[in-house]
């Protein structure tokens, strides 16, 4: 296999180890067990996997995706990425900077981040760190953001979804299905993305001439990966003395959650309550899951992302510094009209 078609991800698929752990071996770190590190060495050597050195300023042919952590989010975003850069002969780091990291541990990342001299930094993180930012800014790396928060500043350039339009289209979805009542569960409205989809939610429901019930709409913590929380938020909305029909998740994770919420109360998905999801990661896709989603284009956010950074790397400028990628409904097996006693 020519060493430009191989990415890090298949090497971490065969290797039986997290793209992390590759991508540690790649830049020579020492904090990877011996025989992890052979055995992933071996493969590399095998597929020919070498990124090529560059030269423009003393950079390394190579781009640096830095998570807060890793999930299926990064995963979608990290494969955009890497499809994009390999065929140009680029490779592809992934670093993994908790939001909390400060003093010695971030700086130990940015005396690596010295030594590798990526060609530039693609900051996959949920929401701008402004003291790393402006680390970032004074090694004078150029920096792209997969936005993933909804995060509007200009202060560099970003690549975002249509928050507002999916939570629109997600509720026209169930109207247009005959649902009249209509749960949300909103994720944390720290994060700008869960106000504009909450307020594409709202809209959606004025602009059928039903009202905004304030009790329809629960809240849950996503960004602490405590699935107990859309699972009780759930509850709550099923326990109402007019219970809805249909439930829309903030996103895929949340809406699986209160999918097993369901299923506890003796209700069936969608014969009993239909449920909708955003995201479309990978496990709403699974023969036992076919969650009704709306897609958030994650592969294509990276491929963008790093397209704008090859740009900013040879030093063009950019046309505009914020691109918003249009959501998509994906429609599976867990929306339905509404039972036959409810529908009105």
């Amino acid at each position: 296999m020519a060493h430009t078609k191989v990415t890090i991800t298949a090497i971490a698929r065969e290797a039986g180890v997290s793209v992390a752990t590759v991508s540690r071996v790649v830049n020579g770190r020492a904090d990877v067990g011996r025989q992890t590190r052979e055995r992933v060495q071996e493969l590399l050597r095998r597929h020919g996997y070498r990124p090529r050195a560059g030269t423009r300023r003393g950079r390394a042919a190579l781009v640096e995706v830095v998570f807060h952590q890793l999930g299926p989010h990064a995963g979608e975003i990290l494969r955009g990425v890497e499809r994009t850069a390999a065929p140009a002969g680029i490779g592809t780091a992934v670093s993994v900077v908790p939001y909390e990291t400060t003093g010695p541990d971030r700086r130990q990342w940015l005396a690596g981040l010295r030594r590798r001299a990526p060609s530039g930094v693609i900051l996959a993180t949920w929401g701008l760190d402004p003291a790393l930012h402006g680390e970032l800014r004074r090694l004078g790396v150029p920096l792209v953001m997969v936005d993933l928060v909804g995060w509007s500043g200009a202060e560099l350039p970003s690549v975002g979804a249509t928050n507002w339009a999916a939570g629109r289209t997600a509720t026209e979805h169930l109207l247009r299905l005959g649902h009249r009542r209509i749960g949300f569960i909103a994720g944390p409205p720290r994060l700008p993305c869960n106000t504009a989809r909450q307020a594409g939610y709202r809209e959606a429901l004025r602009t059928a001439g039903l009202p905004v019930e304030d009790r329809l709409t629960v809240g849950a913590d996503y960004a602490n990966a405590d699935p107990r929380s859309s699972l009780e938020a759930c509850r709550r909305l099923m326990a109402l003395p007019q219970p809805p029909t249909a439930v829309f998740a903030s996103c895929d994770e949340m809406a699986l959650g209160a999918r097993e919420a369901l299923r506890g109360l003796g209700l069936r998905v969608p014969q009993d309550v239909s449920m909708v999801g955003l995201d479309d990661l990978p496990a709403t896709r699974l023969p036992a899951t076919r969650l009704t989603t709306v897609r958030q284009p994650l592969r294509e956010m990276g491929a963008v992302a790093f397209r704008a950074l090859r740009r900013l790397s040879r030093g063009d400028r950019l046309d505009v510094p914020r691109v918003e990628l249009a959501t998509e409904l994906v429609v599976r097996s867990t929306t339905a009209p509404p039972p036959p006693a409810t529908a009105r």
